[in-house]
């Protein structure tokens, strides 16, 4: 398998200063990133590692549940996937942690029953290599079948 890459070129101090995040292995884009506003509630254009982790956990759990619905004699239509990543204090070690994950996901599926679906979607929650390279993070689920 291969190895994907990204950059980041930061000038500054925590508070002052600010970077850019550049997706090298596609080429797909470049990312204003700053600390001042990862802990602001507004992003106000700006990335954070933990959307990009979002990002990366949602298309993870996305590429797992296809797979095990499939295995499961399902066949999936549309699967609509939401990661909310939460930054917090780390009471024990100090500054800040990754304090939760909530997965989220409606799914547009032939052949399961929602209790078929919700087991596949647990099964992708603990399966994804996202969600494994998380483990030490709270990962909730919320799964449900559409239409």
């Amino acid at each position: 398998m291969p190895t994907r890459s990204a950059r980041t070129a930061w000038k500054g101090g925590l508070q002052d200063g600010s970077g850019q995040v550049e997706l090298t292995s596609s080429g797909v884009g470049t990312y204003d990133v700053s600390f001042p506003k990862r802990a602001a509630e507004s992003a106000d254009g700006t990335t954070s590692p933990e959307e990009l982790v979002a990002a990366a956990h949602s298309a993870c759990y996305a590429m797992a549940l296809s797979k095990i619905v499939g295995d499961a004699g399902g066949t999936v239509h549309a699967l609509d996937i939401n990661a909310d990543v939460t930054l917090g204090p780390d009471e024990q070690a100090g500054g800040n942690k990754l304090t939760g994950i909530k997965l989220t996901v409606r799914g547009e599926v032939d052949g399961l029953d929602e209790a078929g679906f919700k087991e596949a979607a647990d099964k992708a929650k603990v399966g994804c290599p996202i969600s494994k390279a998380l483990a030490a993070v709270d990962i909730t689920l919320d799964a449900a079948l559409e239409g």
